[in-house]
């Protein structure tokens, strides 16, 4: 996973997040013989337009992520202004993280709040539902709109996607300046704009 951050200016920020279907719950009691019936033989799954279906229940599995993406290893290059908020937040032990007090963590943050998502996917509209992270909804627009030019400031901001062969494209913009990306306090701008890519896989994984 990379990450770009700054307190001002543009911002990119690309997410790539391991998640696993709750299928994997079954995993060791599958046959009733000791195997497990995890992961599932055969292609992955498609729908009747041939893109690869990730509608169900999923598990992030990016809890370092969330909670210190510098100490995971990911690289947070940082504006000196940013910085010193970064360095506030720690020296606080990020007593003010938004996400503790229940407020909506944001994109990306909410992909890697340790919580299940269901994911509902038709060919112009996917919604992806959220357990955890204040039990928002978020819409990924499918129709090939362009970004709203007078879209609000929100918690979840303004998300369209596209598919690039077997890849899902999402891109991310108009989020408020409130949420950090981490628990340990990475900041970001209003100008932040978020770009997730996500393809299926054989064992009901999204990598």
């Amino acid at each position: 996973m990379r990450v770009r951050s700054i307190a001002t200016g543009g911002l990119l920020v690309l997410l790539t997040v391991s998640m696993i279907s709750n299928a994997a719950a079954a995993q060791g009691r599958g046959a009733g013989d000791g195997t497990s019936a995890w992961p599932p033989a055969g292609p992955v799954p498609r729908t009747a337009d041939g893109h690869p279906d990730l509608s169900g229940n999923w598990q992030p599995n990016a809890i370092r992520q969330n909670v210190d993406l510098v100490g995971s290893g990911v690289d947070v290059p940082m504006l000196p202004v940013a910085q010193a908020l970064y360095k506030k937040h720690k020296e606080s032990l990020s007593k003010d993280d938004p996400e503790a007090r229940c407020l909506p963590p944001g994109v990306p943050r909410t992909n890697t709040t340790p919580y299940p998502w269901t994911i509902v996917q038709t060919p112009k509209l996917i919604v992806i539902v959220y357990e955890g992270g204040a039990h928002v909804w978020r819409k990924v627009f499918m129709d090939g709109r362009q970004h709203d030019p007078t879209v609000e400031l929100t918690w979840l901001g303004d998300s369209i996607g596209h598919w690039e062969g077997d890849t899902l494209v999402v891109e991310t913009v108009g989020q408020n300046d409130i949420t950090w990306l981490d628990q340990s306090g990475i900041p970001h701008s209003t100008d932040m704009k978020g770009k997730q890519q996500g393809r299926g896989a054989p064992d009901r994984e999204i990598v």
